[in-house]
């Protein structure tokens, strides 16, 4: 048998696709919970009583707020613990989402308010304070998301400020972060200028907000200059980066770069790592990332969130394009770099969705064979506009498309999945534990894709990268041998 290896940053050899991974029905992420959990356990400076609880929920995109507010707090000083008991205070950066996000925020902040009595709120659910001091009035303040400086002065109010030694307190260059050292999210943005009628984030965070470009590759390269390998770019819309400030021109290291999606990828291609896009709209610049890609610049994987296939619903939705000219799109992509992975996420049961619209909904995953898919039904936050349309969709029929859908893309993920067994892959290792290696392909963005598992082989260390030949699939991950460079 021929053996094919896809190396994504020497794309002439060959690459299968990947398979799908429904997403879950909360927005938080577990590694966070883990990474703080190593730290404060690492900590030296124990003794201190000035010590702060911490609770990241949410998206990559708050998970980068968590990091600005903890890199503060320790720069002045602050140990972070991950007990309720140990600590004085408990900061809760929340999630507001959707209705079970908004749930998980509200209980976490109950939870630590019994546990530890002193809580403050950040986060995108604290666009709603009010409501939140309804249900939880012993909240000791409640700030929305990003509101770094206003965190740290509440903390000050409550926490004295330690004495700073900078023989101890040292925060690496590249500040305090809440993934594994050898990947982060880098936000290029804040913000988004879409009203999606399922959708409250703008009213929580604002219209789009760019980051100046020479900002943003500075922090990749302190990033890489760390031991970061992946580099996972973050947005509200990574494809309008730059829109509002009309893709001005700005400096880094004196080189003239302009404020844009495309000019920003092919200066974080120049790292030597792996660069991952997520949240990007199928705009027509888009095209011109995709030989990027090909080139091996930057990873084949793009994550879209195209939401539906009907034309109506999209328009319901206020969401740009049509399943017609997103077929297009893809085969053209795909054309260009066979090797592409689409990631993307749909709703299902959205107002006034009828039995024949989801049928086409199915009938596009069909046709589009994408490589990772997650699904919601549809949440009616409290104050998205889409709640006042008519004719809501009973949530057993919800249930039951949800499914129907899963049950689709599932056997498009066994098939594609099937189909990487004996080929060659380059996998990052990000953990090695009692059963061996766990690791991930280019195909694969952490915690909301699948897999690489190597059983009984323990040689290896977060970060390191190998090539594994895939010997065995299911319908998420699949398990592979190491094989030789």
């Amino acid at each position: 048998m021929t053996v094919e290896q896809f190396d994504p940053q020497n794309p002439s050899k060959l690459a299968t696709k990947a398979s799908d991974n429904i997403a879950k029905q909360t927005t938080t992420l577990e590694t966070p919970a883990k990474v703080l959990t190593e730290q404060s356990n690492a900590q030296q400076n124990s003794e201190r009583a000035a010590k702060v609880g911490f609770v990241s929920l949410g998206c990559p995109k708050n998970l980068v707020d968590s990091e600005r507010i903890l890199t503060q707090l320790r720069t002045e000083g602050y140990d972070v613990v991950n007990s309720y008991d140990d600590a004085e205070m408990v900061i809760v950066n929340t999630c507001g989402f959707i209705d079970s996000a908004v749930q998980e925020s509200l209980d976490t902040i109950g939870e630590a308010l019994a546990e530890n009595g002193k809580v403050l709120v950040t986060g995108c659910l604290g666009a709603k304070k009010d409501e939140i001091i309804e249900l939880h009035p012993n909240v000791l303040g409640v700030t929305g998301p990003h509101a770094y400086d206003e965190v740290l002065s509440q903390v000050h109010e409550h926490v004295a400020k330690p004495e700073h030694n900078p023989l101890i307190d040292l925060v690496p260059d590249h500040g305090v972060k809440l993934t594994p050292k050898h990947y982060a999210y880098l936000k290029i943005s804040e913000g988004c200028n879409h009203r999606c009628t399922f959708c409250i984030i703008p009213s929580m965070r604002g219209d789009l907000d760019s980051r100046p470009v020479g900002d943003v590759i500075g922090e990749a390269k302190r990033l890489v200059n760390a031991g970061v390998k992946e580099l996972l770019v973050i947005s509200q819309d990574t494809s309008a980066y730059g829109v509002d400030v009309k893709h001005k021109l700005d400096f880094y290291e004196g080189m003239p770069v302009k404020t844009h999606m495309q000019q920003l990828c092919e200066e974080l291609a120049k790292q030597g790592v792996w660069v991952r896009l997520h949240y990007v709209y199928p705009y027509p610049h888009v095209d011109n990332i995709i030989p990027l890609m090909a080139e091996g610049k930057i990873l084949p994987y793009l994550d879209i969130p195209f939401q539906h296939a009907n034309k109506r619903i999209l328009k319901l939705m206020k969401r740009p394009g049509s399943s017609e000219r997103v077929l297009e799109r893809i085969a053209k992509w795909r054309e260009i770099c066979p090797e592409l992975v689409i990631r993307s996420t749909f709703i299902v049961g959205f107002p006034g969705e009828t039995e024949e619209e989801f049928q086409e909904l199915l009938d596009f995953l069909e046709e589009a064979q994408l490589d990772r898919v997650g699904c919601f039904k549809y949440s009616p936050v409290e104050g998205a506009t889409a709640n006042e349309l008519p004719d809501h969709v009973p949530d057993d029929v919800m249930e039951d498309r949800l499914q129907r859908f899963m049950a689709v893309q599932a056997k498009i993920s066994a098939d594609k999945l099937q189909a990487r067994i004996g080929q060659e892959y380059l996998i990052l290792v990000d953990e090695v534990n009692e059963l061996g290696i766990v690791g991930r392909s280019y195909m694969d963005a952490p915690e909301v894709d699948g897999k690489v598992y190597l059983s009984d082989d323990y040689d290896a260390k977060p970060g390191d990268q190998l090539w594994v030949q895939i010997i065995h699939a299911d319908e998420h991950d699949v398990w592979g041998v190491r094989v030789e460079d």
